[in-house]
């Protein structure tokens, strides 16, 4: 869910009509979007807001009181039809974007938007749009970051490029200090809370105008000369950075057309690019695109009668626009900020919602359907059963773990394995890639309890090779005790394929985790299955226990296909 704050208010003026005072009337109106507010009062503004929840995450539309506005007008009937967005004229402005970027951030998009209304509860709206956009669409500023500006400000044409950190300064917005660009990564709050995705590179990301003024260090803050907007701003330019082109276009458009909501008239720029098949981009883009939507599929997803006309005029409603393409099919135009359309369905829940979904008339499915569980989720459920028969116990460990534990605990060196971009905590930093060093750690937590001690896991790997990333269901099983060793570590590997059915050979095997002499490759039929062995004594030593161990490792996928074929 996204929750966005508006005053009822400024929300009237966007839809141009009056809205219930009564809460209950009002969310009455705003379940046709699929919204419910609340009313609280906001220590910032002095005033009384209403707190806009939408319950559909996937619509980036309405993350904002244009959006909401937008919609509902639609739905009260006050305008029908697609709500399209055009270019006035190009703004003439261009920017050159630099070949040292295509590694580290190589998207721009960039818009005009000229006699833009807007008031303080304008600017607190696009404002908080730009965070719920930064933060959820662009993935928390990594996948794309927006800057608005005083247009009237900028010298054109612009430049993005990069610099060295301590090559270039200026004052970031919120402070009236002149920092350079580490710096800002230390000592202002947006870069301590952002820096990490840039700072691992050489030179960093910077957006100057042509007298070399600085607008933004993007993705972190813009400049607090030129990237500030009030009530008595006009033009704005609006600019978005990222990684993903195509979100970068998708976030550029959803501000400008909020914007242009307030009044603003839209200008294009022309983005010049060294590298990629596209060298030259004109931005924004506001295009629509069409789907095919059959008339009896629309009428029996909704379970009610349609004519075509009656069809075309909920679409309508929708927001849509729609023609007849065919005898019983519907062209429909699909606005450019409708992301969420993906297929004919989709179209059709919002015609269910203009028609009232409380008018249809309840059924039940004509179809029954039961549930089950998958054929290795069978398996898995069935090595469990044979493992606690063996005496071990289950423990479930996390699928996260971290280089130390899965390689320099288990005297091995440092293999390749998926690791997580921007870890929260530093001990889950990236996916295991077997399940042994996972029992480990248990072992190692427990070693107060009495022995002898035998646990297993079955439990997701991820594998990265050079054919890609694989995820593999495993079984792994560790005995300690006094006596432990090979020689009980094979006999519960025989057993449990006994009981499966299924035979093995081992061979010998020189491993970092077992002692030399005292491991073995599992292999039924062709296909390595497995390792076993006696845990080194350093494995021992790195994990602080200090009792014997045994372990082995099984592919459960492989075991379930062998037994399949049995």
């Amino acid at each position: 869910m996204v929750t966005i704050s508006a005053e009822q208010q400024d929300l009237e003026q966007l839809v141009r009509v009056s809205l219930p005072s009564d809460l209950g009337a009002l969310n009455e109106i705003l379940s046709q979007i699929k919204c419910e507010a609340t009313r609280s009062f906001s220590e910032e503004t002095g005033v009384e807001e209403l707190s806009l929840e939408n319950k559909d995450t996937n619509r980036p539309d309405l993350w904002s009181p244009e959006g909401i506005a937008r919609a509902l007008r639609g739905f009260l009937g006050l305008r029908a039809g697609i709500r399209d967005y055009t270019i006035a004229a190009p703004s003439g402005v261009s920017i050159k974007v630099n070949a040292s970027l295509k590694d580290i951030r190589p998207f721009i998009g960039c818009a005009i938007l000229k006699n833009v209304g807007l008031s303080d509860a304008a600017i607190r709206g696009v404002m908080h749009l730009q965070d719920k956009l930064d933060e959820s669409y662009g993935r928390r500023r990594r996948r794309s970051s927006i800057g608005l500006y005083e247009y009237d400000l900028i010298a054109p044409p612009l430049t993005y490029t990069t610099v060295r950190p301590d090559e270039i300064s200026f004052v970031p917005l919120g402070t009236d200090e002149r920092m350079t660009l580490r710096e800002i990564l230390v000592r202002h709050p947006k870069g301590i809370e952002y820096g990490h995705i840039v700072e691992s590179n050489p030179a960093w990301p910077i957006l100057l105008d042509s007298t070399d003024s600085v607008l933004s260090f993007p993705p972190i803050i813009n400049s607090n000369d030129l990237g500030r907007i009030t009530p008595q701003t006009r033009n704005v330019l609006v600019e978005v950075t990222g990684t993903s082109l195509d979100t970068v276009l998708n976030a550029l458009m959803m501000v400008t057309i909020s914007l242009a909501d307030r009044g603003g008239r839209i200008y294009s720029s022309n983005i010049h690019y060294p590298y990629g098949k596209v060298r030259r981009a004109v931005t924004p883009v506001l295009k629509t695109h069409s789907l095919r939507v059959p008339l009896d599929y629309a009428k029996n997803v909704l379970g009610i009668d349609l004519t075509l006309a009656q069809a075309i005029k909920l679409l309508r409603r929708a927001g849509f626009d729609g023609s007849k393409r065919s005898s019983g099919v519907l062209d429909v135009t699909v606005p450019c900020f409708r992301l969420d359309i993906m297929h004919p369905v989709d179209i059709i829940e919002d015609m269910g919602i203009a028609y009232g979904l409380n008018r249809i008339k309840p059924r039940w499915p004509p179809h029954g359907t039961v549930g089950g569980i998958t054929r290795q989720h069978e398996f898995n459920d069935l090595t469990r059963e044979l493992m606690l028969g063996l005496g071990f116990q289950e423990v479930l460990t996390f699928t996260l773990s971290n280089p130390e534990k899965l390689f320099t605990r288990m005297n091995l060196a440092t293999d390749r394995v998926v690791e997580v971009q921007n870890p929260r905590v530093q001990t889950l930093t990236c996916l295991r890639n077997w399940l042994i060093p996972s029992l480990m750690e248990v072992l190692s937590a427990n070693v107060h309890v009495s022995y002898p001690q035998r646990v297993f896991e079955v439990g997701d790997c991820i594998t990265r090779n050079i054919s890609g990333i694989q995820e593999v269901v495993k079984l792994a099983g560790v005995t300690c005790h006094a006596d432990a060793s090979f020689t009980e570590a094979r006999s519960s590997v025989d057993a449990l394929l006994m009981n499966l059915g299924l035979q093995c050979q081992t061979t010998d095997l020189e491993h970092g985790s077992f002692l030399e002499g005292r491991a073995a490759s599992i292999r039924i039929g062709n296909e390595q299955a497995g390792i076993l062995g006696e845990l080194h004594p350093q494995v021992l030593e790195n994990w602080g226990i200090q009792n014997p161990a045994a372990a082995f490792e099984l592919n459960a996928q492989m075991l379930s296909t062998g037994l399949s074929n049995h």
